[in-house]
Order: C-alpha cells, then structure tokens, then sequence
C-alpha cells in the first residue's frame, strides 16, 4: 500500500514522524502504537482490508521511530507531553473526528489526551491490550512476568537490552514470531533509549483513566484471551471500569490481536468505527447547521 509521510511538531517542539496509507477520502484512523514499538506496529492493517475503506494515520511516539528522542524524563512521565501530541497530530493533518485506536501504552496515551482535551474533536476510542490501571501501578508491576516487566529493557548495557527485548517481544505473542518478524521487532524496539523506555513505563498515573469513564463517544476494547502483558485483572478492571464499551476477544491471541489475527481483527475495529462514525455524523450536521 502506498503512503506518504510526515513530520509534525508537538509538545515541547518535538519532532513527530507520522506515516499515512488507505483511502484518503475515507474517515481516520488514529493508530497509537505501544510502549518502545514503532508505527510499523501496524503494517499488516496498511497492507489490508482497513486500507481500502479508512484513511490511517500511524505516528512514531515521542522518543520511538524516526521520531526526536530528548533524553530528559520530563519529556515522558506525564500526560501532557502524550496528550499534546496526539492534538498536534489532529490539527496538522486536519484529521476530522478521528478514532483513537492505541495499543497497550498507545492506549494510555489515548486517556491522557481524553483527560486534558476531552472527546469533542474525536468519534471515539478503541483500546487493544490497555488497561485503566497504570504500567506503573504497584499491583500491575507485582504480577507481571521478568519478561513482561522487561527491567533489563531500561539497561544502558545494550547486551543486557538485547536479551531483555528480544524475551518481551516473545512474551507478546502467543505463538512464536517468524524469524524475519523478530528480527523486524527487536531492530525497531532498540531505537528507543533505554532511559525513554524507563520514563515512559514506569510514570504512576493522575486520574487519566477517570476520562474515559466521562467519555460522551463510543468506546471499544479489544484483548486477546492468551495475553500475558495486559493481564486478565488489568482486562477485568478495564471492563469493569467501562460497562458499556463494546469488548472484542481473540481465543489464542496474545498481546497483539491486530498482528496475530489481523483478518478478523480489521473486521471487529471497521464495524466499531463504522458505529463511532455513525453516530457522529449526526452531531456534525447539527454543527453545520448552526454555523
């Protein structure tokens, strides 16, 4: 699938790098990638039946890809950086009524910017693998797997990093990665800095979860039932927390439903979007009439 790329400037003037395919006439996806992940996350949804109806814009994270990486904590352990970015993206590339699609930290991302700048400007949020509790909640991190916490991840040692990522990227699919898609993975996850992937983790979060319960739009979840990275608690209190999301699961899926299963996946997300979208456009028609 052609695409084309872009740079836009969000908080604190960091550089983002923002890639684009499908239908550009087609109503936007905004797809947020994962914690030390990278836009190419997302290749098999560029390359599939999404691409033919949606117009998908995947950027790089602060501090992940091509995008700038400042070394200071400030630039990660907090909502606002997060929050303004995805805003940034919004604005520049007049994305109108984007859904909010983030995977696991890119879902995180998606409460921060919910709880700074609300869900005027969006259809909706779809989160994969996210949960409301924290990455950094004590509870999360006490039952979390060595792999799963990836500690040797935050390393400056790059063979402790190394051996640390590649056991993660293991502990995120249930099935066993080809060798190509491994080797894919492990060169995109090493770009990030040791001491970004430590900001961007380990942050305590301050109430970005409250903004998805006061959520006007529609909301979907979608978990993988083989998971070991959003546990089953965290999937519990996420559901919990949002009884009327509409909740896709995946039998035999880990972390990563949109790459293990990607066909019945793009299936669940274009009927969720075609629900966001269609509630909002009646709102939009409103709007134009009063303008």
């Amino acid at each position: 699938m052609k695409s084309i790329t872009h740079q836009i400037t969000g908080y604190g003037g960091v550089k983002l790098h923002v890639r684009e395919a499908g239908n550009p006439d087609g109503p936007p996806l905004l797809l947020i990638h994962g914690w030390s992940q990278h836009h190419l996350s997302w290749s098999k949804q560029f390359n599939g039946s999404l691409a033919k109806r949606f117009r998908l814009i995947a950027p790089d994270l602060r501090g992940h890809g091509a995008s700038d990486k400042p070394l200071e904590p400030h630039h990660y352990d907090c909502a606002a950086p997060w929050a303004d970015d995805i805003r940034a993206v919004i604005r520049d590339l007049s994305l109108e009524n984007p859904l909010l699609v983030g995977w696991s930290m890119g879902g995180r991302s998606v409460m921060d910017y919910l709880s700074i700048h609300g869900d005027d400007a969006i259809s909706g949020a779809a989160l994969i693998g996210a949960s409301v509790m924290a990455p950094g909640d004590p509870e999360v991190l006490t039952e979390r797997s060595p792999a799963v916490k990836a500690e040797g991840m935050y390393s400056l040692d790059q063979g402790v990093a190394l051996t640390s990522t590649i056991a993660f990227l293991r502990a995120c699919f249930a099935a066993p990665l080809s060798k190509q898609d491994l080797a894919l993975m492990t060169g995109f996850n090493m770009l990030v800095p040791p001491q970004i992937r430590k900001a961007a983790r380990l942050r305590i979060g301050n109430g970005e979860d409250a903004a998805m319960q006061h959520m006007t739009k529609p909301v979907a979840i979608f978990w993988g039932e083989a998971e070991k990275v959003c546990s089953r608690a965290m999937f519990d209190a996420t559901t919990a927390a949002l009884p009327d999301a509409a909740v896709f699961t995946y039998p035999g899926a880990g972390h990563a439903p949109f790459w293990e299963r990607p066909d019945a996946f793009d299936t669940d997300l274009a009927s969720f979007a075609d629900t966001a979208f269609t509630r909002i456009a009646p709102l939009q028609a409103a709007q134009g009439a009063i303008a």
